[in-house]
């Protein structure tokens, strides 16, 4: 959905177990960061990348996704819950350059319009799945 390439670099916020950041260097060649607070999955993380053969291009950061430095990423992924999502929406804006892409599975932004919205099936249940493009600061 975010048209992921090479020369972008992909953040997960809350990157969990890694997959996202995985996959995003694994299938698309992107260099890619996941942010997550549990050290536990940090470690595990990093141990799935070296097995996926793509720990070269991905790093995991235990840190708290609010304190990351965003400046660097452009592709940013969220599946956290709205709350959360709108409470980042202005570090989002204010450290993503314009053009940056984000995606929120499940969750959107309040007001803040989506470019793109589709539904994925998932354990059954049909959920959505958002995308933001960061717009030219004035």
């Amino acid at each position: 959905m975010a048209a992921v390439g090479k020369g972008d670099v992909v953040y997960d916020l809350g990157s969990g177990d890694g997959r996202l950041v995985i996959a995003a260097a694994r299938d698309f060649g992107a260099r890619a960061v996941g942010i997550e607070i549990e050290p536990r999955l940090v470690a595990a993380s990093a141990g799935y990348a070296r097995r996926a053969g793509v720990a070269h291009r991905v790093s995991f950061l235990e840190q708290d996704l609010f304190q990351a430095d965003l400046g660097p990423a452009t592709v940013v992924t969220l599946y956290l819950t709205r709350d959360l999502n709108l409470r980042m929406r202005p570090k989002l804006l204010q450290e993503l350059r314009p053009g940056a892409r984000i995606v929120s599975h499940n969750f959107d932004m309040g007001d803040w319009e989506p470019a793109r919205m589709i539904r994925v099936e998932a354990d059954g249940q049909s959920r959505p799945v958002f995308l933001w493009v960061v717009p030219a600061r004035p």
